[in-house]
């Protein structure tokens, strides 16, 4: 039997469909998603949009303080809301386009 990890029920916040009280909005690159209420993983939050975040991105938590933090996948932490999130390239190849 799958496991279900909640991030197949993320859906991009469109404000058509007010999240209740077991979900909540958060912001990955920009984008609004509702993911439910709990704990997730970075690994699961990787497959929070369609397409999901490819392993060539790295993933981070935007921080209030200004000290954005490196999620590994194995990283997990409560879900709340407006929580916000970046991508950036794993590698960077200066020179190339």
């Amino acid at each position: 039997m799958a496991h279900d990890t909640g991030a197949d029920k993320a859906k991009p916040d469109d404000h058509k469909d007010k999240p209740d009280s077991k979900t909540v909005t958060i912001q990955i690159d920009r984008v609004n998603w509702v993911v439910p209420k709990g704990t997730m993983t970075a690994a699961e939050l990787r497959n929070v949009p369609k397409p999901p975040i490819g392993s060539n991105r790295d993933l981070y938590e935007i921080r209030p303080n200004g000290d954005d933090k490196l999620l590994k996948d194995s990283d997990s932490f409560q879900t709340k809301e407006g929580l916000r999130f970046f991508t950036a390239p794993r590698q960077i190849n200066p020179g190339t386009n």
